[in-house]
C-alpha cells in the first residue's frame, strides 16, 4: 500500500483531533448568563441614575420653596419695618412739633442759670449758718461745763469731777483754733492749776469705814456683870459652915440677875437687853450714818458731831471694859480727826471769760451776716 493509504501514526493523531471542530453549548451557556448580568448591571445603574435624578429634582423643588418662603418672610419683615419706621417718624414729628422754638429754648436756660446761681449762693449760705450753728452749739456745750463743775465744787466739792469738766471745756476752746479765745484759756488754765494742787481726801474710803463700823455697833453686847468676894460679910457666911458649897453656887447664880456695887463715887449702869439694846443699837447706827452723809458731802461740823455722838451713846450705855467696845470707841477718836473738808477754788473768773467770749463771738457773726445780707 501506497503511502498515502498508510494509517496515521501516532503522532498525526493529535493534529487530526485538533482540526475537529470543538463543542459550542457550554461557550453559548456561559455567554448567555454574562449577557444577562450586564443587562441586570445596566438596568440597576439605569435605576440608581433614575433615583438620583429625582432626588435632585425634589431638592431642587424644597430649595425653590424655602427660598421663595423666605423671599416672602423678608417682604413681610420689609413691610413691618417700614411700618415701625413711619410710626416712629410720626411721633418724632409730633415731638418736634411739641417743642418750645429757640426763642423759648434760650428764656428757659436763662432761667435755668438763674436758678443754679440762687441755689449755689443758698447752699453756701446755709453752709456758713450752719457751721456757726455749730461752733455756737460747741460754744454752749462749754459754758455748760464750765457752770456743772461749778456746780459740783460747790455743793459736793467733787474735785475730780470739776478738774475732769473744766478739762474738757478748755479743749472745745482749743478746737475753735481762735485766737479770740486766748484770755477765757488762759483763765481755764489758772483754774485747772488750782484744781489740780486742790487737797484731794479720801472720802470714800471714809464712807466705807464708818459702814464697817456701823455692822460692828449693830452687833454689840453689853459686858455682863460677875460677883467678886473682897472678904466682906457675904464671903464670910458662904465660907463657913456645910453649906458654903450651896452658898457659894447660889450667889454665883445670883450674880448673872444682880449686881451689887458698893462703890458710891461710880455711875451704876443698867444691863442692856431685849428692846433696850435694840433701841441703843439703832441709835448708834443712825449717828455713823449721819457721819457717812457728813464725809461724802465734806461737811465737818456735822461729821464731827455725828462721831461724838456716837461716842457718848457708846460711853453711856456699854462697858468700856469690854474689848469690843472699846475698840469701837477708839476707832471713833481717831476717824474723827479725819479732813473731809476741802477749800475749792472760785471758778466765777473762768466763768466769766468764757460768756465774754461768747458775746463777741456772736456780735461779729451778727454783723457779718448783716454785712452779707447788704452786699447781696
Amino acid at each position: 500500500m501506497s503511502e498515502a493509504s498508510t494509517p496515521n501514526t501516532p503522532e498525526e493523531k493529535p493534529a487530526n483531533e485538533a482540526v475537529k471542530p470543538t463543542p459550542t453549548p457550554p461557550p453559548v451557556k456561559a455567554s448567555r448568563s454574562g449577557g444577562s448580568g450586564l443587562a441586570a448591571f445596566a438596568l440597576l445603574i439605569g435605576l440608581a441614575g433614575a433615583g438620583a435624578g429625582g432626588w435632585s429634582l425634589w431638592q431642587l423643588h424644597e430649595m425653590q420653596s424655602r427660598d421663595q418662603q423666605q423671599a416672602e418672610d423678608l417682604q413681610r419683615t420689609r413691610d413691618d419695618s417700614a411700618k415701625k419706621v413711619d410710626e416712629l417718624a410720626q411721633r418724632l414729628d409730633s415731638r418736634l412739633s411739641a417743642l418750645p422754638s429757640a426763642a423759648e429754648l434760650d428764656e428757659r436756660r436763662r432761667l435755668l442759670a438763674n436758678l443754679q446761681n440762687d441755689q449755689q449762693r443758698m447752699s453756701q449760705r446755709l453752709e456758713s449758718v450752719l457751721d456757726g450753728s455749730r461752733q455756737d452749739w460747741r460754744l454752749d456745750e462749754a459754758e455748760h461745763l464750765l457752770r456743772l463743775a461749778t456746780l459740783r465744787l460747790s455743793a459736793l466739792q467733787d474735785v475730780a469731777s470739776a478738774e475732769a469738766l473744766v478739762l474738757a471745756a478748755d479743749e472745745i476752746l482749743r478746737e475753735q483754733d481762735d485766737p479770740a479765745a486766748f484770755a477765757a484759756r488762759e483763765q481755764l488754765s489758772h483754774s485747772l492749776e488750782a484744781l489740780r494742787t486742790t487737797a484731794r481726801p479720801d472720802r470714800v474710803g471714809l464712807f466705807l469705814q464708818l459702814g464697817a463700823l456701823r455692822e460692828q455697833a449693830a452687833t454689840l453686847n453689853p459686858l455682863a456683870p460677875t460677883f467678886e468676894g473682897q472678904g466682906d460679910v457675904l464671903s464670910d457666911l458662904a465660907a463657913e459652915g456645910d453649906g458654903s458649897a450651896w452658898w457659894s453656887e447660889w450667889v454665883k447664880k445670883l450674880s448673872d440677875y444682880f449686881r451689887i456695887e458698893f462703890d458710891a463715887d461710880r455711875n451704876v449702869r443698867p444691863l442692856l437687853s431685849g428692846q433696850s439694846l435694840s433701841q441703843v443699837r439703832l441709835s448708834l447706827s443712825l449717828a455713823l450714818e449721819q457721819a457717812q452723809w457728813a464725809a461724802l458731802h465734806g461737811q465737818t461740823g456735822v461729821y464731827k458731831q455725828s462721831l461724838k455722838q456716837a461716842e457718848e451713846i457708846l460711853d453711856a450705855h456699854f462697858n468700856l471694859d469690854n474689848p469690843d467696845s472699846r475698840a469701837l470707841r477708839q476707832r471713833f477718836s481717831e476717824l474723827a480727826d479725819a479732813s473731809i473738808e476741802v477749800t475749792v477754788p472760785d471758778l466765777s473768773e473762768s466763768l466769766g471769760a468764757l460768756q465774754t467770749y461768747l458775746q463777741r463771738k456772736q456780735a461779729q457773726r451778727r454783723q457779718g451776716a448783716a454785712a452779707a445780707e447788704e452786699a447781696q
